[in-house]
């Protein structure tokens, strides 16, 4: 079954009959009648139980595997995520499939314009989830919702395995089969985009015929009969904006131009910034749709929906990402929107995280022009921080909301460390920019406020008894460790601020209270499958006590942290359980949270207010890390790079090629390959010129049973895995010779 499947006939030949089935714990498969699909009780008991182990038991096992973490091996534990959940655990559709967001940006704003195409085919949504809507019935007098029997759905994917391009097959209850596809592009000659869609149908293997039913919203149904034993194919587009016709029939010759345009736009847009490119086609599909997702989103936390907004923390961090991938004009916008909304209801929290994702824009582009534009109001913020800091007897910042959710007044250490990561960046900036007051205020600053943040933190850590370390994230408030941190509403929320906390730097990588860290969250319920644990109460209701959840855009600021620890199995685990348990299958689409535990009953899992831009930005930044990291000094400046550090090791297998073309960094942009052949691995390196780093290593994670036997113009490690180059400047090519056959 192929990765865009959402229900195949081989699955219910499979369920019926006993056999291993493609997706793990479903029962009762749904009847020709189309009944109701459940969990099994075997499998509702073994998620349970997983669950209270506190450890990561699954990504455990996936992690001691023979060829480590992957993506068939992450997928067999749960259901896949389908459906979608607004708040008050309403349906986000009329259907409650999720919905993919197509739009054409029209510069580094994003999309204005964003028709929402449900992923079961069922409808079409102009702009909001409320909005106006195409409705697809397929069958006798075309009364069946397209996709309304799931056990019939047997495909949903994009095209190309990418591009945003829907497609999906469907059987109704008569037996005709139908294949749908659509996708949003302009209007020639009127402006404004346009939800194109072609509807096919077979009813050879009916032994009546059919009707393709399109009902607008605004207007009356267009029936197209397809008589018995024939085919017809339909096309249609069908307007985002309001018009007296929105729904317009159109020829096959207007489709196919309108379809040609989308895969130009966006190899057009794929051009402009930097290329990764890896062996495995999901994992390269998964990146490009989730960099088109974001490049329609940009500042957007979600669209459609009560999320499309700027999530200021967040909505920084994704655009960091963004331009990480070589879309500067994207970073640089996202900022300029996160200057002009005020930093309130926790603006310390806020003003740092401005100041940083400024401070770390200019580290990969050196962009002078935009420090100076932002400095007026950076200034500003700078002042305010002043203020609060001199006037602060023990240095550390006043208190102020925990979170949106969470109105209780605390001193928050991942709000305060996201000012002290701020301030360090931003005196940099200022200092390569000509601007020695504030880059000496920025000094001072974090100079004072990292001092008192670290004596309260070592005022208020526990160190444990299983040798983990907790550290609050209230500080001086006596918050007590928690056994389960998904346990309760504090514990799951601590779970998701910290991380801003660990990627700070604030604790120093390497060090035992980075180990300690990371060693209580890895015993106490921080991680499924590599993703993010929470309560996800948006799903399961604030009262449910057998809530769980993943909460994925968290797992942002958690990659930086396991990856500044060189922790690569760990970052193999979250990149394959995002791609397997963290998005829909198929679509790539993510919510804020997601559920593990099934949800009243049913066997499909949901989602919360999908799409959203930082969950994206966490697989995309996983997937950087595993092949470019940079390491800094004690003071947080630039210092090296280090290549290919944490790739599964199928990577690497003869006549594999790993590779990243003009990917930014803090050293200018930098372009490397391994190429593996049989017996070898060619390692070749364009170092960036700007400002060369002053170490320089690669890793070859190669697959089970070979070893590294020799090594030209470099030095191999201790570890037998790590080479560090003795040249750190211009070309570098690297033979090495490789020992012993892949098992």
């Amino acid at each position: 079954m192929s990765a865009g499947h959402v229900v195949s006939a081989a699955l219910l030949v499979a369920l019926m009959s006993g056999a291993p089935s493609a997706w793990p714990g479903a029962s009762a498969p749904e009847t020709a009648a189309c009944g109701r699909l459940s969990p099994s009780r075997a499998h509702v008991a073994r998620v349970e139980r997983t669950l209270r182990a506190t450890r990561d038991v699954w990504g455990e096992e996936l992690i001691r595997a023979p060829d480590g973490p992957t993506y068939n091996g992450a997928r067999r534990y749960l259901p896949p995520l389908l459906l979608a959940r607004a708040a008050a655990r309403k349906p986000l559709t009329d259907s409650g499939v999720h919905y993919l967001a197509f739009g054409r940006p029209a510069g580094p704003q994003g999309s204005g314009s964003v028709p929402l195409h449900v992923a079961d085919g069922s409808q079409i949504v102009s702009q909001r989830w409320q909005g106006r809507k195409l409705t697809i019935g397929v069958g006798r007098g075309g009364r069946e919702r397209y996709g309304s029997c799931l056990s019939r759905l047997t495909a949903t994917r994009l095209a190309a395995g990418y591009l945003p391009i829907l497609q999906t097959a469907y059987n109704d209850a008569g037996g005709t089969r139908y294949r749908q596809e659509s996708f949003a592009a302009p209007v020639t000659g009127e402006g404004g985009l346009a939800s194109y869609v072609r509807v096919s149908a077979d009813t050879h293997g009916s032994a009546d015929g059919a009707t393709i039913r399109l009902t607008p919203s605004e207007a009356r149904p267009v029936a197209h009969p397809v008589a018995a034993s024939s085919s017809r194919t339909v096309y249609v587009a069908w307007l985002n904006r309001d018009s007296v016709n929105r729904l317009r029939p159109i020829d096959r010759s207007t489709y196919e131009t309108a379809r040609r345009s989308v895969r130009d736009y966006w190899l057009a847009r794929f051009a402009e910034g930097a290329e990764i490119v890896v062996p495995e086609r999901r994992v390269m599909d998964a990146m490009r749709n989730l960099l088109i997702q974001n490049l329609v989103l940009t500042w957007r936390y979600s669209v459609g929906n009560p999320y499309q907004e700027l999530a200021t923390a967040d909505g920084i961090a994704a655009a960091g990402v963004i331009g990480a991938y070589g879309f500067a004009d994207v970073n640089r916008e996202i900022l300029r929107t996160a200057f002009a909304k005020k930093p309130t209801p926790f603006p310390n929290w806020k003003i740092g995280a401005k100041l940083a994702g400024t401070g770390l824009y200019d580290r990969l582009f050196h962009d002078g022009s935009f420090v100076e534009e932002a400095t007026p109001v950076l200034a500003g913020y700078l002042e305010t921080l002043r203020r609060q800091i001199d006037a602060s007897p023990s240095g550390l910042l006043p208190r102020e909301r925990f979170s949106q959710d969470i109105a209780e007044p605390v001193i928050g250490l991942h709000a305060q460390a996201v000012v002290w990561q701020g301030l360090r960046l931003m005196a940099s900036a200022w200092a390569r920019t000509g601007h020695p007051k504030p880059a000496a205020t920025s000094r001072r600053l974090a100079a004072r406020l990292g001092l008192a943040l670290r004596e309260a933190v070592r005022s208020s850590e526990r160190r444990l008894a299983d040798g983990s370390l907790f550290v609050p994230v209230r500080l001086l408030d006596g918050e007590r460790p928690y056994a389960s941190l998904s346990a309760s509403r504090a514990g799951s929320y601590w779970n998701l601020v910290v991380p801003y906390a660990l990627a700070s730097g604030l604790f120093e990588p390497g060090s035992r209270e980075a180990a300690g860290v990371l060693r209580y969250m890895l015993l106490h319920g921080s991680r499924l499958l590599g993703l993010v644990r929470a309560r996800a109460s948006a799903l399961y209701g604030e009262a449910s006590r057998t809530a769980s959840g993943t909460d994925q855009v968290y797992g942002l600021s958690m990659a930086r942290f396991l990856a500044d620890n060189d922790r690569p199995n760990q970052l193999v685990l979250s990149l394959y359980g995002q791609l397997a348990a963290g998005m829909a299958p198929g679509t790539f689409v993510s919510g804020e949270a997601a559920s593990v535990t099934p949800l009243d009953g049913g066997y499909y899992r949901s989602m919360f207010l999908p799409p959203n831009g930082t969950s994206n930005a966490a697989f995309l930044e996983t997937l950087r890390l595993m092949l470019v990291h940079e390491t800094s000094d004690r003071v947080g400046r630039p210092r090296g790079l280090e290549l290919a550090y944490a790739t599964p090791r199928a990577w690497l297998a003869a006549g594999n090629r790993i590779a990243a073309q003009e990917l930014p960094t803090s050293f200018g942009p930098l372009t490397y390959s391994l190429v593996a052949k049989a017996g070898s691995v060619r390692i070749s390196i364009d170092v960036p010129r700007r400002s060369p780093p002053q170490a320089l290593s690669v890793r070859l994670r190669l697959p089970r049973g070979q070893r590294i036997d020799g090594v030209t113009h470099g030095k191999l490690l201790a570890d037998g895995e790590t080479i560090t180059l003795t040249s750190r400047g211009g070309h570098i090519q690297v033979d090495v010779s490789v020992a012993g056959q892949p098992r």
